[in-house]
């Protein structure tokens, strides 16, 4: 897949073969994300044009709306990046979302992005908008084309519950982990690092590995979760317990630092250092400040148990 960071103005004719493009930000390319990348992928082969993807980046309401912006992602830019390539896309296309690009027309929108980038079909979702203010939708695409087709793609429902990013931010953050691997069509994940930490849990005999996500990641809910762990390097899976939080039985309630520490079953190596990723399945219980080790030691046995049975069932 190559990937194509375009450039507001447009400073050179892109030269590539012709193209159907999805368009979209596609943050988390869940199953409504994936329904519109699968429709350009069957037009692209119907017409024998090169499948292609066009997103943006950061999240436009870094640039809209300076109050609610958005700098977490449930996949943030490297890992779309590896998703789409998996879906064997042949284009990458990234709009860095700055000022100017938001002021576009909607007719200069149209011009630079489709009708110089040898777009054929555009395909998108029913409630896509372009241009100044957003004011360009599909509708109005369909009627200002300009040497290329158009495609909508309406939404993606599971049970009467919309699919959107919207809605899986809100069950990640609300401890619904099911609900949001239900509408990606797969376990949220988080791809980063084993860091040094405070190397408490192994006083207690539950050593943990502490995960630093690599990039922006949206945090699941403040409590323990049932998880797997891979171990990328050596491509093994383990299933795990993970607390997502602030330690407060050891910290003092005005300490902020986040922590993601995984407690690995069957798991007895040193991996600092190492590259994994954290699989979410299901939230146990909430963090607690308990009064003494002892408790603590007790509920961590009960939280293994409760997700070793989690775990054994997906």
């Amino acid at each position: 897949m190559k990937t194509i960071v375009m450039q507001n103005p447009l400073k050179e004719k892109y030269n590539h073969d012709d193209i159907a493009v999805a368009i979209g930000f596609f943050d988390g390319i869940h199953l409504g994300h994936q329904q519109v990348i699968h429709k350009m992928i069957d037009i692209a082969e119907e017409k024998q044009l090169k499948k292609a993807v066009m997103t943006f980046d950061p999240h436009p309401s870094v640039v809209l709306n300076h109050e609610m912006k958005r700098t977490t992602y449930v996949t943030p830019i490297e890992e779309k990046k590896e998703i789409l390539s998996c879906m064997g896309i042949d284009y990458l296309f990234i709009i860095p979302f700055t000022s100017s690009f938001a002021n576009m027309s909607e007719h200069d929108f149209i011009r630079d992005y489709f009708t110089l980038n040898h777009v054929k079909h555009v395909i998108a979702g029913f409630d896509f908008t372009y241009g100044k203010y957003g004011k360009g939708n599909m509708l109005k695409l369909e009627d200002d084309k300009d040497g290329f087709d158009v495609t909508m793609v309406q939404k993606k429902t599971i049970n009467d519950d919309k699919v959107s990013t919207t809605n899986i931010l809100k069950a990640l953050k609300s401890g619904e982990t099911k609900r949001a691997n239900a509408m990606l069509g797969r376990p949220y994940a988080i791809k980063g690092f084993v860091v040094q930490g405070e190397k408490r849990g192994r006083t207690i005999g539950f050593r943990t590995a502490n995960v630093m996500p690599k990039e922006d990641y949206v945090i699941p809910k403040v409590g323990v979760h049932a998880v797997r762990f891979k171990l990328l390097s050596q491509n093994k899976t383990y299933n795990g317990v993970c607390n997502v939080g602030y330690k407060p039985t050891f910290n003092d309630p005005s300490v902020n630092q986040l922590t993601i520490e995984v407690n690995i079953f069957d798991f007895d190596e040193s991996i600092y250092g190492e590259s994994v990723e954290v699989e979410w399945y299901e939230f146990i219980r909430d963090e607690k400040k308990f009064d003494g080790i002892d408790a603590l030691i007790e509920q961590i046995q009960q939280d293994v148990i409760q997700s070793k049975e989690i775990l054994s069932n997906v």
